[in-house]
């Protein structure tokens, strides 16, 4: 039984600490669409996205009125189109073509982004995921609601240097190709160690082929929430401390199970999971650094930053999992430079670096999020860095994650303005040296030795 006291509490925490459903994502395979015609492809994945998903903004939209439950985003996430388009797709233009084919449906049926513009590479390409990710800045500066996202390594398969190497040059070409809009394309476009299969987040959604027909996975986010009630045991033990951040996260994961199951009842589709990420936005008091610089520090970045957010990552996750049997996707903090205040105002204080960021990563939900760096990065450098977020995924065993825009025309001390959710940036700095020679190399990195479990 559900107290008064409890619905006090959860109304509080959607009035005054920005509590909300992040997303509803539904999932929807598409193998069945594939045809050896390019129309007769894009003819049925249209018709499979329509019927599946033209009643989901409208659940959503229910269901917030009905709760009193902020639900921000409703979002789509497709199988891999590299599998779906490999019959009929011989050209980087008809991979664009079933794009321009996603989009539409997106549009059509109301939600804010489809995922599922991906390619799954992390021990070699085939023919067709390679032209899939030559066609990405095509397909990203033609569309508008379409995310892109390409799995490059794995603890149990290594990385892919080659497919690594190649994502340089087309996160620099995407960067190019939207320009005038200050590189818009690459904050749609994310690449991955490890990627889940049941992921709702974008950029990074897409549908596994583990996954059922269809399926409905939501993400529930709520850094304002744990921020408020760390500032009531202000100066605790490390022990009240874990508790608190533990407590929090269960009674915000109890918020996304009830929407995930009262929307899988009233659309007869399966509840999949629960991501439970501390996802922040530019609003104020909806901060993930913010919660770090409660528990002590005088900005994110500080000594003791990774430390901090590894705690605060692993009470989540513990928390999470105490609240509901399915819980998956990424669940834990996000630390996106561009989508967090606390975050930016760190970098313009010069506590934040591209360095810290990428140890930080080693103990958070994924990796370089959003952070904006000079259009004149070379593509050798961009996949430099790339290489080493999949090794500390691939040797962690962890999800990890770059999403990097080169702005294009503008420098560090600078600033872009990305808008909505995606908030604005400091052009940050990346390190001079060249790494040109190790990144030209040829080949994949294998995978390490405590990969071999059988």
């Amino acid at each position: 039984m559900i107290s008064i006291r409890e619905v006090a509490e959860t109304n509080a925490m959607i009035e005054k600490e920005n509590l909300d459903v992040r997303t509803i994502t539904m999932g929807i395979s598409l193998l069945e669409c594939a045809d050896g015609n390019l129309d007769k492809t894009c003819d049925n994945i249209y018709k499979k996205i329509y019927e599946s998903a033209k009643d989901l903004v409208r659940t959503g939209e229910e269901i917030s009125h009905d709760y009193g439950i902020p639900i921000v985003n409703k979002r789509i996430s497709v199988t891999p189109i590299a599998l779906v388009g490999a019959s009929c797709c011989k050209e980087t233009d008809d991979f664009v073509k079933i794009a321009l084919t996603l989009d539409r449906a997106a549009k059509d049926t109301g939600v804010n982004f489809l995922g599922g513009y991906s390619a799954l590479v992390s021990k070699g390409m085939t023919q067709s995921d390679e032209l899939l990710i030559r066609s990405i800045p095509d397909a990203l500066s033609s569309t508008e609601l379409v995310c892109s996202s390409v799995n490059l390594g794995s603890t149990k398969t290594g990385i892919d240097m080659d497919a690594v190497r190649l994502m340089g040059t087309v996160i620099r070409q995407t960067a190019l190709k939207t320009s005038e809009r200050d590189s818009l394309g690459c904050a749609k476009l994310v690449v991955f160690c490890n990627a889940p299969d049941d992921n709702p987040f974008m950029a990074g959604a897409f549908h596994g082929v583990t996954e059922a027909e269809r399926i409905l996975n939501v993400g529930v986010s709520g850094p304002g929430v744990v921020k408020k009630a760390l500032e009531k045991i202000h100066g605790a033990d490390f022990e009240t401390l874990c508790e608190v951040v533990k407590k929090t996260a269960f009674k915000v994961t109890r918020v996304g199970q009830l929407v995930a199951q009262e929307a899988s009842r009233r659309m007869g589709i399966p509840f999949g999971i629960v991501d439970l990420s501390l996802a922040p936005t530019p609003a104020i008091g909806d901060s993930v650094a913010d919660i770090l610089c409660e528990m002590g520090l005088e900005y994110a970045g500080a000594p003791g930053t990774t430390a901090a957010l590894a705690l605060l990552n692993d009470q989540v996750k513990k928390g999470g999992l105490m609240a509901s049997s399915y819980v998956g996707g990424l669940s834990g903090a996000f630390i996106p430079v561009s989508e967090d205040q606390g975050m930016i105002d760190a970098v313009n204080a010069g506590a934040l670096t591209l360095e810290k960021l990428e140890a930080m990563t080693c103990v958070c939900s994924v990796g370089l999020d959003m952070i904006a760096i000079p259009g004149d990065t070379k593509e050798t450098t961009i996949a430099g860095i790339i290489a080493d977020e999949m090794a500390l995924g691939m040797v962690n065993q962890k999800t990890t994650a770059c999403r990097l825009i080169p702005v294009i025309g503008k420098g560090v001390g600078e600033n872009v303005e990305f808008g909505g959710l995606l908030g604005h940036a400091p052009i940050m700095p990346v390190n001079p040296f060249s790494c040109d020679e190790f990144v030209n190399r040829r080949g994949r990195i294998p995978a390490p030795v405590h990969s071999f479990k059988n």
